[in-house]
């Protein structure tokens, strides 16, 4: 009798790169994703009794996530086409019952000539990307449901002034000073859980008849979050978070709730002291600093909406 058992399994392809052209006369739109696909189901027997037939090959999922960046109407939209390509999964193979669908949306922006974007010419203007996460679950044979998170992330970020940090535990353990103004900068990581409207059964027809502003949700997003970190003044990172997370959900109905990941990125004023006394370490003299790598600081909260009690993402 076996002493051991297999409790949990899933598979797929990751990093599978693509980049679509959308061609309408002399405007072209283009997305550039990055796309993890893991499937699960009545797959247990590929592990215990090395059963390939239940396998669905990695590399047709790879075929697949090709062939809908060419066909799927969907394609602009990261999370309608996480959404398509989960539910095909789960559509296509009885035996499939979860098909979690990550994609990784890397900015491409039209290029400004006299003040007037391009049609057909970008620049990637910054590092940080959008992060969709779209798990689709087979309920019935032809009834799915999903969970869909939509994000931002490594978008860096910095203040010269605004945010201090006073009043904190002091012990034997503490030689941290106390501050009432310095540096914050952070590479902030928002993932926020988007309700999908229950009176809209889940399939591809319905797709576009969500009635859901992905574009919009995004671009609301990454603007509070900005105009937050830039105008509070923060007494702690945990402070700004919460009121990040708290206006981006307060302001769009349709987001139930958000999970902020800040890595504080420290700045320490370099003592100049030994030449010609030189003041660089008091807050007022502070205008050179160190950028520090490590250790850091991880400050991490989900808010959500009242009665929806607490999560974790």
């Amino acid at each position: 009798m076996s002493t051991v058992q297999l409790t949990s399994a899933k598979y797929g392809k990751e990093k599978v790169r693509v980049f679509r052209v959308v061609r309408a006369a002399e405007w072209h739109e283009v997305v550039e994703y990055t796309v993890s696909v893991l499937l699960e189901g009545e797959i247990q027997s590929s592990y215990t009794q090395a059963n390939n037939a239940v396998v669905v090959a990695t590399d047709s999922m790879k075929n697949t996530v090709n062939v809908f960046a060419k066909t799927s109407p969907h394609v602009l939209v990261p999370e309608l086409f996480a959404l398509h390509l989960g539910l095909h999964f789960v559509a296509t193979y009885k035996h499939i019952t979860q098909a979690s669908i990550t994609v990784i949306s890397h900015r491409w922006t039209r290029i400004p000539i006299s003040n007037k974007p391009h049609p057909h010419a970008f620049s990637r203007d910054g590092n940080d990307v959008v992060q969709i996460e779209a798990v689709v679950r087979k309920v019935k044979e032809d009834s799915f449901s999903a969970t869909l998170v939509s994000g931002l992330k490594d978008l860096l970020v910095l203040k010269t002034k605004g945010s201090g940090f006073e009043n904190f535990i002091r012990d034997d353990w503490t030689t941290l000073p106390e501050v009432s103004d310095r540096i914050l900068s952070t590479s902030i990581e928002c993932r926020y859980t988007i309700d999908l409207p229950s009176a809209t059964p889940l399939e591809v027809e319905n797709l576009s008849k969500l009635g859901i502003n992905f574009g919009s949700l995004a671009k609301s997003v990454r603007e509070i979050t900005l105009e937050t970190f830039a105008l509070d003044e923060s007494a702690s990172v945990q402070a700004t978070l919460y009121k990040m997370a708290e206006s981006i959900i307060g302001t769009n109905p349709s987001i139930s709730s958000v999970f902020y990941s800040l890595p504080n990125k420290h700045y320490l004023p370099i003592d100049l002291s030994w030449y010609q006394s030189i003041q660089n370490t008091r807050v007022q003299d502070a205008e050179v600093f160190v950028p520090v790598e490590a250790p850091s600081g991880l400050i991490t909260a989900t808010v959500s909406r009242t009665g929806l009690g607490s999560s974790s993402s």
